[in-house]
């Protein structure tokens, strides 16, 4: 079994910094790529950020220049460094992975629960 796990989230003030982290556990033999999403009160999932296995990455153009995804393959976890938050970030934010379980099984995609991250004006 593999769990995803966000922690990081939280209240900030405007301007303010946030880093979320999320780790995989369980049975992990390869992660492909990584994604943070998030979620606004009456909106759609959108996707914030995503990282592949080689470390190129891509953002929401919401966020570029603000938001810094990385990950620590050692660890099995990746982060998301959010720096000048505004009102409009505040949202549950949502780690997804593609992870393979053993050598000879395909990757399958994984979900965190999220953690929600509220910025105030």
């Amino acid at each position: 079994q593999v769990q995803l796990v966000e922690s990081g989230g939280g209240l900030v003030q405007a301007g303010g910094s946030l880093r979320l982290s999320c780790a995989a556990s369980g049975f992990i033999f390869s992660i492909d790529t990584m994604h943070w999403y998030r979620q606004a009160p009456g909106k759609q999932r959108e996707l914030v950020a995503t990282i592949r296995k080689i470390g190129t990455t891509n953002y929401a153009d919401s966020v570029k220049g603000r938001f810094t995804i990385s990950r620590d393959n050692a660890k099995n976890t990746v982060y998301l460094q959010m720096n000048s938050l505004t009102p409009e970030d505040t949202a549950v934010y949502y780690c997804n992975a593609d992870i393979s379980p053993s050598r000879d099984r395909p990757y399958t995609t994984y979900w965190g629960p999220g953690t929600q991250v509220a910025v105030s004006s």
